[in-house]
């Protein structure tokens, strides 16, 4: 098969599925070609079957902002046909289902039939689905897609409670390649942050106010008073600053750690021992399940679709969200007694296996071939 696939390049969750997506199709043998503003981030090195369209936004002096979406369905057309694809996999109802429907459009008219499945990830459902002024476009993006998938139960039933959903949702989980995330030495990384050994917890996200970091914080807090511990925060964002104040007021302020963006978080879940998810949104939660493919259990909230992939009290416990007591007695509960902790490692690996890539590729290459077919 010839696969489009269309997302934003960036640290998010959406971006990172969609090229590990790319990535499988072409080890199979698919050519997959990926079509976006830049780069994508987990692309990394020149690979086998795999091509990369730069979408050049255009300097047109009577646009006060660069209309992306019209930019990126000439791109569309034109890799389409020059390219010959089977089909496009979209990620994100807008604007990319709706520049993949107007793209179809002109395409048909040139006498070329291309189907495309737009995935739902959840940022443009939960939080710009709100916006009513995106509505219509949404709905309509939706609802004239060839197949439409959402990455939890959860984002499904939102879904349908936001818009005026006409289409089938196919829910087909995020995932990973449980391979990648197993490093064996690691002890230097451990070293430089417990060098006495102390017990490590961790969060990862991009720092917005959805991700209550400062739960974090404070729920590190109460479990310092109780046992050696430090506190590694990876990732960036518009909560930075004021996160990094309330940090230093900490009485254990010399053991937090902001490390920033990382292109690979797999060493730091690697040494650690909890990982801390306070969200009050998560359409599916995939910086949790990295964690558990790192032997990490998960301490978080019921909220969006983590229920779904933490199983309360046998790879981590869930609380209501900014519950911060129940959180950090949750943490104590693990990570108190050496054998507790290496059994919740244990169940965290084992839930992440049923996220494997293997498991869940199929899943979307049986869509592609009925869609092409």
């Amino acid at each position: 098969m010839k696969i489009g696939i269309v997302l934003y390049p960036t640290f998010g969750g959406s971006g990172i599925v969609a090229t590990e997506l790319g990535k499988a199709l072409a080890a199979k043998g698919n050519e997959v070609h990926f079509i976006t503003y830049s780069q994508p981030v987990k692309l990394g090195e020149l690979r086998n079957n795999i091509y990369y369209h730069e979408v050049v936004p255009s300097d047109y002096p009577l646009f006060e902002y660069t209309p992306y979406e019209q930019v990126l369905t000439s791109k569309l057309v034109d890799v389409v046909k020059y390219e010959k694809l089977d089909i496009l996999h979209v990620h994100y109802a807008i604007p990319h289902a709706s520049a993949a429907y107007m793209a179809q459009q002109i395409l048909r008219e040139q006498h070329i039939e291309i189907p495309f499945i737009t995935t739902l990830h959840g940022t443009d459902i939960t939080l710009v689905g709100k916006d009513p002024s995106f509505e219509p476009v949404i709905t309509f993006s939706i609802n004239n897609s060839n197949m439409v998938t959402a990455v939890s139960e959860s984002l499904k039933e939102e879904t349908l409670d936001l818009f005026d959903i006409n289409k089938e949702i196919h829910v087909i989980p995020n995932f990973i390649s449980i391979d990648e995330y197993q490093l064996s030495k690691n002890q230097y990384y451990k070293k430089r942050y417990a060098p006495n050994n102390e017990k490590i917890l961790c969060h990862v996200s991009n720092f917005r106010k959805v991700k209550r970091i400062e739960d974090v914080i404070k729920t590190y807090n109460k479990v310092a008073k109780k046992i050696d511990a430090k506190l590694l925060l990876v990732g960036d964002g518009p909560e930075r600053n004021q996160l990094e104040r309330k940090a230093r007021k900490s009485e254990f302020k010399d053991h937090i750690h902001f490390l920033g963006n990382l292109k690979s978080t797999k060493e730091v879940l690697n040494i650690s021992d909890v990982f801390l998810l306070p969200s009050s949104k998560e359409s599916f939660g995939l910086a949790a399940l990295e964690a558990m493919a790192c032997r990490v259990p998960v301490i978080s909230t019921t909220s969006g679709g983590v229920p779904e992939v933490v199983k309360h009290g046998f790879s981590g416990f869930l609380s209501e969200v900014g519950d911060v007591k129940e959180m950090a007695k949750n943490t104590l509960k693990i990570i108190s007694d050496d054998k507790e902790l290496e059994k919740f490692k244990s169940n965290a690996f084992l839930t992440a296996k049923n996220y494997d890539i293997s498991q869940v590729l199929p899943k979307y290459e049986a869509l592609y071939d009925y869609l092409i077919n």
